[in-house]
């Protein structure tokens, strides 16, 4: 499996919603609010026979409230 973290900019006043939207689809395996550029931080786990781009796509960026997404993609280090 890949681990990306995705972060979300939503609508403002649609935090909330946005996460609960993204919390529901059991796609995540962590969510987190943050300060900053983004309002939420997302960990997800990409199973390898899928591709990252049209996985999130059809998972999650679909959801309304979101106007924009960062999404970084993560290597084996050691």
């Amino acid at each position: 499996m890949a681990c990306v973290f995705v972060q979300f900019r939503c609508t403002p006043g649609k935090t909330y919603e946005a996460a609960s939207a993204i919390y529901d689809r059991e796609v995540v395996s962590e969510l987190y609010s943050t300060s900053g550029e983004y309002d939420l931080i997302a960990k997800v786990y990409i199973p390898d026979e899928e591709d990252v781009g049209r996985f999130l796509s059809e998972k999650l960026f679909d959801i309304p409230g979101i106007v924009r997404t960062l999404t970084t993609m993560t290597f084996k280090a050691f």
